[in-house]
């Protein structure tokens, strides 16, 4: 059985890496709506354990239909992608759900920007991946659209101002974390010959099992028992919401971040990765919200943007 990372040889193969960013990025889009409203039962910490735990499920079951075994791997890569699994998914997205709960979907999101930059600049510094100026203009571009999305003012924000700073440090936590998971990830499928089904495989059980012990940690301290806690908040209509979300948004998702991250290079698979809003906006007109002619100009500059990271 082959995986999403082998595309049949169309036209189309030269972008898988770009395809795939893409389309992580859709399925993002329709996490963040939801997990933004699971977030109002579940704490940060819990519910980054609870979808990381869901996925590493739907990743084993893949992994036995499709009868991979795990290829032979550098030490230095494998060191890599647990670091990678450390900082990208047991840190930065707890701190992203804690930015959610103090700011707001469209502040953190805005900050969350910074990432694409920042993963191209260290790339370049430490990969020595060197980018057209047609590419640097099509970053620009496309962050340029992003943000001119996500900063528009829109009522009814759940950001709660007496944690605002709180949630810039959070936000900035996850940005920097996801900026260095990335670039430790695509270092990694690089340099071995690791495939991305097993790369997420093993970022996602390290966070898992850091998540797990930090869990354990807290409640020890605070006497408390979780599964007690959460028992009547967990209604099996929620579970299948968190299942169905965890199984698009984390297993899909973070499986083809990874494949963009091998077929693209770094600052353009995250800069592919960070258009998760323009995708929120036609979600947002099915549930029936008004969209500005704000929203629709800076979509439009994105797609300037990424036709010149396709193009070029």
């Amino acid at each position: 059985m082959s995986y999403i990372a082998n595309f049949p040889n169309f036209g189309v193969t030269n972008f898988k890496g770009e395809l795939a960013a893409l389309s992580a990025a859709f399925l993002w889009a329709i996490g963040s709506v939801v997990w933004s409203k699971v977030g109002q039962r579940i704490r940060p910490l819990e519910l980054n354990f609870l979808k990381g735990a869901i996925a590493i499920v739907f990743l084993v079951v893949t992994l036995l239909l499709s009868e991979q075994s795990l290829p032979a791997i550098d030490p230095l890569a494998f060191w890599l992608l647990l670091l990678s699994g450390a900082i990208g998914i047991a840190i930065a997205d707890t701190a992203l759900f804690a930015a959610l709960n103090s700011l707001g979907a469209r502040r953190t999101l805005l900050l969350k920007i910074l990432t694409s930059p920042l993963v191209a600049l260290i790339a370049l510094v430490f990969l020595q991946e060197t980018l057209t100026v047609a590419a640097w203009c099509g970053i620009f571009l496309t962050l340029l659209g992003v943000a001119w999305v996500v900063s528009e003012r829109v009522p009814g924000t759940n950001g709660k101002e007496e944690y605002f700073w709180q949630g810039i440090v959070w936000a900035m936590v996850s940005t920097f974390g996801d900026a260095i998971g990335a670039i430790l990830s695509r270092l990694a499928l690089t340099q071995s010959t690791i495939n991305p089904l097993w790369s997420t495989i093993i970022r996602l059980t390290t966070g898992l099992i850091l998540l797990l012990i930090w869990i354990l940690i807290k409640y020890q301290k605070n006497r408390e028992n979780p599964i007690q806690k959460y028992k009547p908040v967990l209604t099996i209509k929620l579970w299948v919401i968190i299942i169905f979300t965890s199984f698009i948004g984390t297993y899909l998702g973070i499986w083809l971040q990874q494949i963009s991250l091998k077929f693209a290079p770094a600052g353009i698979a995250q800069t592919l990765n960070a258009t998760s809003p323009l995708f929120v906006l036609p979600i947002a007109v099915w549930l029936g919200e008004k969209v500005s002619f704000r929203a629709i100009a800076g979509v439009l500059l994105a797609l300037v943007g990424i036709a010149l990271l396709f193009r070029f």
